[in-house]
């Protein structure tokens, strides 16, 4: 029988299998027994242990030697441990992707645990009598999950088990298990894209257009204003992207329920199922949380101090959303996508041959949907750290007026046909209430760039749009 390694510091060791973990323990004895931490959320989080959220603690009892469980790929993560004895341990990539059918085995007693991403098979044998194996894990057994197994003699794992599978206790069960060739491989959590109708959903839907795993959800699929508990199984869900807004700036100072209702109430909905289900929450909010006061472009951690109720609610979604632990806010500025939007108007009345009257005293930058859907799978597919990306076109900041003068020149027409304009002259003899709006709406694009995406040159953006 073995004898536990007393006095091991805290400390991980990568596998040939990403993601799975392999953990000394810190196991503190003398002549009277030994006792540990099996599981100590702030220690081993700080030392780079996934903070997988576990909700059930598990034990498995094995009175004999030998003892041989199946390799089983389940839809949740686990903390693998051994209480008492020790055990040989057998995981083996059943993850779609480039390491499935990869295999690592390690033997676990009280000094050493594991940690195994889901879709990672996991089996043992026991090496000692008595042995007790515990595991956490994240999500409660469902049958409604996708399952994957392995069997335990499969030739091209080729799992060197100490104990001949001939000589101990199986389950016949794990016995009939398919050979690897046969084995469904388990899908990556989904993407569940909602507000998928709108112009920045209809983006999304072509930058994931070549991925399965996706889901695209218009209102009449997923109704935000209703509860969403049970409106999907959450556990199966990696990632939301919040494409959903109420985004009618002058509407809003009246419409203050509705406002609040799309912008606020339907944000805190995501952010709980989020937050409860260990989901990546991706929210899209606006310049307007911003007064416009400025004279250099707004970072990430500037002070909000909105002018109106739009701005109002976006400031506070995205105070909501910061408090998802895994949550991406993607602020940005003078979205143009599919349908009518500003570039699609100026370019119409320059065909008509009108000559408009446009504000010259916004400042800021286009931001084209396709550019928005790619910043955003950018963030989402490299993991950068969570928090707030600033993201809009790149290049020189411009007023309205000016960006109705490249229209006009790119379709080939006289720019000088655009006229400059207030923004109080302007909306001077409206016969609706008018949103303050700010003044300049430059954001500043450092940090996304720091986390290896950059953006065009709206200028150039706006000459692709144009065809």
């Amino acid at each position: 029988m073995s004898v536990t390694e007393f006095g091991k510091a805290l400390t991980p060791t990568e596998t040939g299998i990403p993601g799975l973990v392999l953990w000394d323990l810190p196991v503190h004895g003398d002549s009277r027994g030994w006792f540990k931490e099996n599981w100590q959320r702030e220690k081993m989080t700080a030392a780079g242990l996934a903070d997988f959220g576990p909700v059930q603690n598990n034990i498995s009892f094995n009175d004999a030697v030998g003892t041989t469980r199946g390799i089983h790929a389940e839809p949740w993560d686990k903390w693998v441990s051994v209480a008492t004895g020790r055990i040989f341990g057998a995981w083996v990539d059943l993850r779609e992707g480039p390491t499935f059918g990869t295999v690592f085995t390690a033997e676990l007693d009280p000094s050493r645990a594991i940690f195994v991403p889901r879709g990672v098979g996991n089996s043992y044998q026991t090496l000692e009598p008595d042995t007790a194996y515990t595991y956490l894990v994240n999500d409660h057994w469902s049958p409604e999950a996708s399952y994957s197994f392995l069997n335990l003699a499969d030739e091209t794992a080729a799992i060197d088990w100490p104990i001949p599978l001939a000589d101990v206790e199986i389950s016949a069960k794990d016995l009939a298990h398919p050979r690897l060739a046969d084995v469904v491989p388990i899908p990556p959590k989904k993407t569940l894209v909602v507000g998928a109708n709108g112009q920045l959903g209809l983006a999304l839907r072509s930058a994931y257009a070549d991925d399965a795993s996706v889901e695209f959800a218009g209102r009449a699929e997923l109704d935000l204003s209703g509860d969403l508990t049970e409106a999907r199984r959450w556990r199966d869900y990696g990632t939301i992207i919040n494409a959903a807004a109420y985004t009618s700036v002058d509407a809003a100072e009246t419409d203050r329920v509705g406002a609040w209702a799309g912008n606020v109430a339907a944000v805190a909905q995501l952010a709980r199922i989020a937050a409860e289900n260990g989901i990546t929450l991706v929210h899209v909010s606006s310049d307007y949380v911003f007064d416009g006061s400025a004279d250099a472009p707004y970072a990430e951690d500037e002070p909000v101090a909105p002018l109106g109720v739009y701005g109002q609610t976006k400031a506070a979604a995205d105070a909501i959303v910061g408090a998802v632990p895994r949550h991406y806010i993607v602020r940005t500025s003078w979205v143009i996508g599919e349908g009518k939007n500003f570039v699609r108007t100026m370019a119409s009345l320059a065909e008509r041959g009108i000559s408009p009257s446009v504000v010259d005293d916004q400042i800021g930058r286009l931001t084209f949907t396709d550019e928005l859907a790619g910043g955003i799978r950018h963030l989402i597919a490299t993991a950068a750290p969570y928090g707030t990306y600033n993201l809009t076109g790149a290049g020189a900041p411009a007023s309205w007026a000016e960006i109705a003068g490249e229209v006009y020149e790119l379709t080939g027409h006289d720019r000088d046909a655009v006229t400059g304009v207030s923004t109080d002259a302007y909306f001077a003899n409206a016969d609706h209430p008018v949103a303050p709006r700010p003044r300049w709406s430059v954001l500043d694009l450092g940090k996304i760039e720091a986390a290896g995406y950059t953006a065009r040159d709206w200028r150039e953006a706006l000459r692709d749009y144009l065809g």
